[in-house]
């Protein structure tokens, strides 16, 4: 019997590169400023936007959620509670999201009245940086009891960050991690990436994300 083989993979990145274009020019036309939030299981992304979404309301910036996990609204709920807009997205068992999904969660939300969109990666550290989404800034979320090695071990995840958030500093006497060790580790794959040492728990250096974030903005609404 004859053996078929159809390549797949090139046309899939293609078509989602395509979309994610289409992404970019709609958040573009309604001037929304988005960040692809990234990072394994556990490493806090959500107790992130719990602390920063309302550092950004503050600013009077107004804000919405793409929230994105295999299964279950956990994470959704809890981003919920801080009264902004959320579209929960659940890929089925995919560890990623794609531009495709992004299209959907963009249909679904109030555009005109959002001027920051956080669009919270599924759990991983390898797939999310595959997927192009349309977003203007990829932000990676390593937490301190992953290991200081982590830029190491999964560059591509680090090499197309723009930001760093080196999460639950509260724990670092406790770890024993070696921040210094991390960072180099992370510039050599990209030396202009910004780093921030965090703790999500107490709040320290929230608000150094949310300067760097507003900044971003301004500079997006001035190009």
């Amino acid at each position: 019997m004859t053996l078929k083989k159809i390549e797949i993979g090139e046309n899939l990145f293609v078509k989602n590169d395509e979309i994610a274009a289409e992404n970019r020019k709609v958040l573009k036309e309604h001037n929304i400023f988005s960040i692809n939030l990234m990072g394994g299981p556990g490493s806090g992304k959500t107790a992130i936007l719990e602390k920063l979404i309302p550092q950004m309301k503050k600013r009077k910036i107004s804000c919405g959620v793409i929230e994105g996990d295999i299964a279950g609204t956990f994470d959704g709920e809890r981003i919920s509670q801080l009264d902004v807009p959320v579209v929960q997205i659940n890929t089925g068992g995919a560890c990623h999201l794609e531009a495709m999904m992004i299209k959907k969660g963009i249909e679904n939300l109030a555009l005109s009245e959002i001027k920051l969109l956080f669009v919270e990666n599924v759990g991983n550290l390898v797939c999310p940086a595959e997927f192009k989404l349309g977003v203007d800034c990829n932000v990676t979320v390593s937490s301190i009891t992953e290991g200081e090695e982590k830029p190491a071990k999964y560059p591509l995840m680090f090499s197309i960050s723009d930001v760093v958030i080196i999460n639950k500093i509260d724990l670092s006497e406790v770890v024993g991690f070696n921040i210094d060790r991390f960072t180099d580790y992370a510039k050599k794959l990209k030396s202009g990436i910004v780093i921030i040492p965090m703790s999500a728990k107490t709040g320290e250096n929230v608000e150094l994300f949310a300067d760097y974030i507003e900044k971003r903005i301004l500079n997006n609404e001035k190009n």
